[in-house]
């Protein structure tokens, strides 16, 4: 499979894990390419991020609609098997589901579950929008399609980005947003949720007080689930590696790697 990925080296002081990070529904390797993947790099981490099969300019766009998690799940080993060590791994939403799944499987140091798929899947998100944009919704449904869910500026604003998110930048990001896997719908709906006593690595998990996606208690949950507190920060929507208060959840992340000595 080819899969687009984007890295940023470290000019000095080289840490010795690297670090992968893994986008969520509707997005692609560039939403960590704005701030994530330089400002990792310039704290020593070797940073990368794919797009996953059928997102950004990987292959498989034909293929999206009927890709799996576990699909996915191959995605992110190909491109780790490629590195001299196991890395990190961070996740976003989805992507967040994917490093659950992946922990079951393969090794890692440590991992980042940034605003999560819960372990409980997406019942209850899926139940919210539905009740928001019931058309939207049976749409979607009808024509296997997750794209009319996100298919407008104020779609992806209410979805993703803060109610103050200047005009340019939702512009912007939304030009890059795109459909996504409906098979990978249902299975965060109830066919692929995590296992989380198959995983035994330590876990950072953080959410985002303004979520519309996934609300706090759900992070909280996710958290819970893995034995470790969650972290909720304030002021801040779901896509919390893009919104204005970004750099405090890097320098969150950076700091809890320090504690793990990584």
């Amino acid at each position: 499979m080819k899969l687009e990925v984007i890295s940023h080296e470290p000019k000095n002081n080289l840490r010795p894990t690297p670090i992968v990070f893994v986008h969520g529904a509707w997005h692609g390797a560039w939403c960590w390419a704005e701030y994530f993947l330089p400002y990792f790099a310039e704290h020593g981490y070797a940073s990368h991020a794919l797009s996953l099969r059928g997102h950004g300019r990987s292959e498989g766009r034909e293929r999206l609609r009927w890709a799996r998690i576990a699909d996915y799940v191959a995605d992110v080993a190909q491109v780790a098997e490629r590195l001299p060590v196991p890395p990190i791994l961070v996740g976003h939403s989805m992507g967040g589901l994917i490093v659950q799944k992946y922990l079951e499987r393969y090794p890692s140091p440590a991992a980042v579950l940034l605003a999560s798929v819960p372990v409980r899947g997406v019942l209850n998100a899926t139940l919210r929008i539905a009740t928001r944009h019931p058309l939207l919704f049976l749409k979607a449904n009808l024509t296997l399609s997750l794209y009319p869910l996100i298919s407008t500026p104020g779609l992806t604003r209410e979805t993703f980005f803060s109610t103050d998110i200047p005009g340019e930048r939702l512009q912007r990001y939304f030009a890059r947003m795109q459909d996504e896997s409906y098979l990978a719908f249902l299975d965060m709906l109830c066919f692929g949720l995590p296992k989380p006593r198959r995983v035994r690595i330590r876990l950072l998990v953080l959410g985002a007080a303004d979520d519309t996606i996934f609300h706090p208690r759900e992070i909280e949950a996710t958290a819970r689930a893995y034995d470790t507190p969650a972290e909720v920060f304030p002021n801040i929507a779901h896509d919390m590696m893009l919104e204005t208060g970004w750099q405090p959840v890097a320098n969150r992340i950076l700091g809890w790697l320090k504690e793990q000595d990584l």
